[in-house]
């Protein structure tokens, strides 16, 4: 077995714990702290199954399945790139009330180290986290992510094919 990573992001949040569950876990509109992916499953359990997809849901960029569903505290689920062929990692979040608001962690388990994948997580776990932060509270996404949201939007076409959403079906098995 490869060698894996462990990668942890944490963010203080000034709202409550709801707020905070309820913009995690949208579903149907594009969520900035996500690069501007729409949350696609037939509900948030264990075993369901989770695609994050453009707007126009032409493609799906992250896949997995519901490993642990305990609102509004932690959600986790198995994650892959779709354009990478990098194996199945686990993402977490967890979140934990605090005197100034909420805690919010975002942990990423069994990255394989060395792999895109890896990278990929790095840099974009903490433009998740400041971007949730900022957008529960003020209403409005970081300026990275009104960028990378609307450079997305433009370069759509370029994405690979292997990435369309027609490739990743909600039955199609993970491995």
């Amino acid at each position: 077995m490869s060698e894996t990573v462990k990668q942890v992001f944490r963010v203080t949040i000034q709202a409550s714990l709801q707020e905070v569950w309820e913009t995690l876990i949208k579903e149907g509109e594009p969520l900035p702290f996500f690069f501007g992916s729409v949350l696609h499953t037939p509900g948030l359990q264990p075993g369901a199954p989770i695609r994050m997809r453009t707007p126009s849901n032409k493609y799906t960029g992250v896949v997995g399945e519901v490993l642990d569903f305990e609102p509004p505290h932690r959600y986790s689920h198995t994650f892959k790139f779709t354009n990478l062929d990098d194996p199945l990692c686990k993402v977490t979040y967890e979140l934990k009330e605090v005197a100034d608001g909420v805690e919010f962690t975002l942990i990423a388990e069994e990255v394989p180290r060395g792999t895109k994948t890896e990278k990929q997580m790095s840099q974009g776990g903490k433009i998740i986290t400041t971007t949730l932060k900022t957008l529960v509270e003020t209403g409005k996404p970081t300026f990275t992510a009104r960028m990378i949201m609307t450079i997305g939007g433009l370069t759509e076409w370029a994405t690979p094919a292997k990435c369309l959403s027609s490739n990743w079906p909600m039955d199609k098995q993970l491995t």
